[in-house]
């Protein structure tokens, strides 16, 4: 397997003996060398770390908007009707890339305001995972438009009831092995085929970090209904930073076990 071991670990882990980690400003969340506060600041107190939390999200916010607006601005003029479905999946194609580089940013994020740089993370992000995470993407648009054109359709098909259960069963499946897939290829560098294979895998082998992908969509889609569609996009990155934190376990497993 190809692979990138993230450049920042995650939630205090230490780098593996053996793994390749930049080490740079904000390497660890500290200043930079030759770098010093200003007089009467501490760049690591919890203030500081909650400002430069603050400042991280907004920025990775304006990011996210920016790098998928072609599409979710198209979204919005669509009908909704269930033969827009297939376009309404073209518009959001430009938003899988789009989070895999707020996930990278996330991850990387920088502790203190002394050395903040999610703008810059943000895009690095993005050139290294805007194909791969595309093509990750765009399969599973693909499956979900297929499996919601189907339910949409399904009182002319004569099926029992169950047939829906089991369709809206593989949805969701499909949606909780995208959130699984969409960490890895946002943190590591497998092949495509690996990062499916490993997404699978997770979903499973882990039950916590897949329930808790189950809880952020469920969230997601509340907002969805009970607010509006904008909401869940504004609200991303703390969506993002959550699902980051329950992934913890898959991330250590697969530094540990599929990288080298």
């Amino acid at each position: 397997m190809r692979h990138r071991v993230p450049d920042r670990p995650v939630g205090g882990l230490g780098p593996r003996p053996g793994t390749r980690t930049e080490h740079g400003p904000g390497a660890e969340g500290r200043p930079s060398p030759g770098r010093v506060p200003g007089p009467g600041f501490s760049g690591d107190g919890p203030l500081s770390r909650a400002a430069a939390l603050v400042h991280t999200l907004l920025t990775v916010e304006a990011m996210l908007l920016a790098a998928a607006s072609p599409g979710l601005v198209a979204l919005f003029f669509l009908d909704r009707d269930p033969a827009g479905l297939p376009l309404a999946a073209v518009c959001l194609l430009p938003l899988g890339p789009a989070l895999a580089a707020a996930l990278h940013a996330l991850h990387h994020r920088g502790r203190d305001l002394t050395d903040l740089h999610p703008a810059r993370d943000y895009w690095r992000g993005w050139r290294l995972n805007a194909w791969p995470a595309l093509k990750l993407w765009a399969g599973l648009l693909t499956w979900l438009t297929v499996v919601a054109f189907c339910l949409a359709h399904f009182p002319l098909t004569g099926l029992p009831g169950w047939w829906a259960a089991l369709l809206a069963a593989a949805g969701l499946a499909g949606l909780l092995w995208g959130a699984h897939a969409l960490v890895l290829t946002s943190l590591f560098a497998f092949r495509t085929a690996d990062t499916c294979r490993l997404a699978a895998y997770f979903l499973l082998r882990h039950g916590r970090t897949t329930l808790g992908a189950a809880s952020l969509i469920a969230v997601a889609a509340g907002l969805t209904l009970l607010a509006t569609e904008a909401l869940p996009a504004l609200l991303a990155p703390l969506l993002l930073l959550s699902l980051l934190h329950t992934s913890r376990p898959v991330i250590i497993e697969t530094e540990e076990d599929f990288t080298v």
